[in-house]
Parts: C-alpha cells; structure tokens; sequence
C-alpha cells in the first residue's frame, strides 16, 4: 500500500515523498537535504522528482537529488525558471517509479503550472498534487496568465471525486479561510472551517491534505458560482469568472 509523507520546507512549502514497496517519488522539493534525511531513515529508494512548476521554491532541491540518487527528473517542459537537463512533462500518463500520474496542465499562477493526480489504489483514495494552483482555502496569485485561465484550470480540479486528497505547494490555510470568513461572516461551515485549521496550527498539526469535496464546499475560490457568494460580493447577476477575479484582487489587498 502506499503512503504519503509530508515534508515542511523553507518557510512555508510542502514537499511530498510518496512511498510504496520501497520505492519513492518527492513531489516540488524546494530543499534536498530533508528528502535525503527521509530517504536515510525510511531506507527507500528514490525514483522520480516532480515539480509542479518552475519557481525555484519548487525546483531546488531536485539537481542534488537528482546527482545524490540518480532518479529521475520531471518538470512541466515550458518552465522558465528550471535549466535542469533530462526535464520534461507534457499532459497525459506519466509514469514515476510505481506511481502512474495524470498530468492536468493548470495555468494561471504561472505558464507551466501542473497538477499531479494519482487514482484511488488498493483502499486508498486519490490524491492530486496542486502546486501553487489550488491552495487549502485559497488560490495561487495570477503570475501569467488572465482569471479566465486560473478559472479554467480550477474547473478542471473541481471534476475530480470529491474524496481526492488535496495536497497543496504552501501552508497558507490559516490566512486564506481568515479572508474567507470576512466575504461571508454569516457562513457557518466557512466559519466552522476556519475554527478547524487554527485548532491544527495551534496544536503543531498540519493543515494537508484537505479534500475536493471540502474545497468546493468552504473555499471562496472553488465557489466563485456560488448564488450566496455571488450575493455576499453585491454580485448576484455576475458571471462566475468575474466573481473569481474580484476574489483575486481581493485576497491581493487583504
């Protein structure tokens, strides 16, 4: 059965180290040296490293991984800010070590911007990697491309099963559901959500993974067709993608 591993790093990113049999994939490590500390006491072997994009607090550590294990690298083909050679990521079925990915490409918070889904295996539900796309609360900032794509790419993480585990680039859920409960202070499960995250970050707990389906229930983003969102913004004839710009620029100010 596989497992997954979540690594801090830096100040606020998650890498993930996704494990079965012995085998490993390390999902945007932005340090080597806590993977390389995982790898030691877990005794795996580490196969693949995926970026979700190319920003370097997703990238870094993958060279050094990379020469320390020989695995393999895998990184949207477009991203500007890798130069590391054998890179490459396309949509479609990728094969990391054991794990076979669907590669969902999700522009918006930068051109090369993917998320990685892994289906439901031997009694575990799916799980999707977002990156800096779709945050636990929250939304990616608008890099390059205009709302209408980040909206785009969003739709296309909404269809996945409710059950799928989010596992997002940055711990940020504190923030994000304290703007969301300002949108909407009359939203009890928005309120309710928010009381769940400070309880994990005050006890030392992570806020990873959320869920599809808590996501589409709870955050602002995932919900920008929402007739009481719509409603809550002065927005009520609105179409869904200038609600989801207005929610950018808001969280932008906030």
């Amino acid at each position: 059965m596989r497992t997954i591993a979540v690594i801090p790093t830096l100040a606020d990113n998650y890498t993930y180290v996704l494990e079965c049999e012995g085998e490993a994939v390390a999902i945007d490590p932005g340090e080597a040296s806590p993977v390389l500390r995982w790898l030691r006491e877990s005794g795996c072997s580490l196969r693949a490293v995926l970026c979700t994009h190319g920003h370097f607090d997703h990238t870094t550590g993958s060279e050094q991984l990379a020469r320390v294990t020989g695995c393999e690298l895998h990184v949207p083909a477009s991203s500007s800010e890798s130069s590391f050679p054998g890179m490459a990521g396309q949509a479609g079925s990728l094969q990391a070590g054991p794990f076979q990915f669907s590669v969902i490409p999700t522009p918006g918070h930068s051109e090369d911007s993917v998320c990685y889904y892994l289906p439901p295996s031997d009694g575990s539900p799916g799980a999707v990697f977002t990156g800096d796309t779709l945050f636990v609360g929250g939304c990616g900032r608008l890099f390059t491309h205009s709302p209408e794509t980040m909206w785009a790419s969003f739709r296309r993480l909404a269809s996945l099963p409710p059950d799928t585990r989010v596992y997002c680039g940055h711990d940020y859920a504190l923030e994000d559901y304290e703007f969301a409960v300002t949108l909407e202070p009359g939203n009890a499960r928005v309120k309710e959500r928010l009381d769940e995250i400070r309880a994990l970050v005050e006890s030392g707990q992570l806020t990873v993974p959320s869920t599809v389906a808590l996501e589409l229930a709870t955050n602002p983003f995932m919900r920008a067709s929402d007739t009481m969102l719509k409603r809550a913004l002065a927005m009520p004839d609105a179409r869904d993608v200038d609600v989801f710009a207005e929610l950018r620029r808001r969280k932008d100010r906030f």
